[in-house]
């Protein structure tokens, strides 16, 4: 049974900082494409960052670069999301996201609320 569950997010003050695991099971984590997503309320979900599958290579969105970092442990089969100054539009539920060429998989979400 796969599993991706999401977990750190909360409320943080504007310039803070929080750190965003996703804890993987059920399928071979190592050989899987990680990312990031996010959706805001009225909004479409956006790719915020990705991670190859042995953390080689990261991409991020425009407006995350400098202040966010992906990362993932395989012996943990985790990936975190590092996310440093945070602003107000930051604010959204975080979703990881697994995937190969044959499959895709969700978590089912954290809250992440910038607000002062």
């Amino acid at each position: 049974q796969v599993q991706l569950v999401e977990s750190g997010g909360g409320l943080v003050q504007p310039g803070g900082s929080l750190r965003l695991s996703c804890a993987a099971s059920g399928f071979t984590f190592s050989r899987f494409a990680m990312s990031w997503y996010r959706q805001a309320p009225g909004k479409e979900r956006e790719l915020v960052a990705d991670i190859t599958s042995a953390g080689v290579t990261t991409n991020y969105v425009d407006s995350t670069k400098g202040r966010f970092t992906i990362s993932r442990d395989n012996a943990k089969n985790t990936v975190y999301l590092q996310m440093n100054s945070l602003k107000p539009e930051d604010t959204a539920v975080y979703y990881c996201k697994a995937r190969n060429v044959l499959y895709g998989y969700w978590g089912q979400g954290t809250q992440v609320t910038v607000s002062s």
